[in-house]
């Protein structure tokens, strides 16, 4: 059990709760022959958000046991689809938001997602395409870019836009190395953007963009703390320097333009 290092995953926080608490309900699937494995938490009171640390809400987990497998790779994109699915409901107009600083890798799923996106709402209103699915998206860049906090952005574009749904798509942190670029994210509370690094921004979520908000996130980074306390039998406090150091695999290029992809293709599909 990993107790430090920050985390933005609801399934490694939960793994730390000692005394069961009745207001956390979980759920475990295990598809395509156990490669892919699908954890549902439900965080159902104010007891269970203090004791998770996560607001109430529902948090879906989806870990690829075989990446280098473009069948199970597949298989991934087709549960996330369908889970987006069931938590969007019958939203047609949805806005995708692509977290995140395009020219820094591990920070660049949101970005590199929007990309990928098939756009509709232009084709629509142009009398171009005749889709259900309304469908826009914006990279808004980060606060070193921009000077302006990305929940500033995101709050006038729903006002005049007035979507269903905000897809938010960010690169996370994760505690277990082994969950980098490897696991999914989904949940109904939104996100607050730089949060498993340290550098909170303004909260992206129902209370301040007024709308429905799914948050779609990936772990592309762990910190030093972590890595050290996964290693050890013991807990290791490190001085407080090392709170700002994190690290990310090598091979993260890659890494982030093949999941970027998984993310892109689940929400295309909707317009199919």
């Amino acid at each position: 059990m990993l107790s430090f290092g920050r985390t933005d995953l609801a399934i490694e926080l939960q793994s730390q709760i000692k005394e069961k608490c009745k207001g956390i309900k979980q759920k475990d699937n295990e598809y395509c022959e156990g490669n892919i494995k699908e954890n549902i938490i439900y965080v159902k009171d104010e007891e269970a958000e203090k004791q998770l640390g996560k607001k109430r809400g529902i948090y879906i987990t989806i870990e690829n046991g075989n990446r280098e497998d473009n069948h199970v790779l597949k298989m991934v994109t087709a549960l996330l689809h369908e889970r987006l699915k069931w938590m969007i409901g019958d939203c047609k107009k949805i806005l995708v938001i692509g977290l995140g600083n395009r020219y820094v890798t591990p920070d660049a799923l949101g970005p590199f997602t929007v990309d990928k996106l098939f756009i509709t709402r232009h084709l629509i209103k142009e009398g171009i395409i005749d889709n259900k699915i309304n469908l826009c998206a914006i990279s808004p860049g980060v606060m070193g870019q921009t000077g302006i906090d990305s929940g500033i952005i995101l709050k006038q574009i729903c006002e005049y836009i007035k979507p269903d749904a905000v897809l938010a798509i960010d690169a996370l942190a994760a505690r277990d190395v082994h969950r980098l670029n490897n696991t999914i994210q989904l949940c109904d509370t939104g996100i607050t953007p730089g949060s498993g690094v340290g550098n909170d921004r303004i909260e992206i979520s129902y209370d301040t963009l007024k709308t429905k908000v799914i948050a779609i996130g990936i772990p592309t980074v762990i910190s030093v703390h972590a890595i050290i306390n996964g290693i050890v039998s013991e807990d290791v406090e490190l001085s407080e320097e090392f709170n700002d150091f994190f690290v990310t695999p090598k091979n993260i290029d890659e890494e982030v333009r093949k999941m970027s992809c998984v993310i892109s293709d689940a929400i295309n599909m909707f317009l199919v």
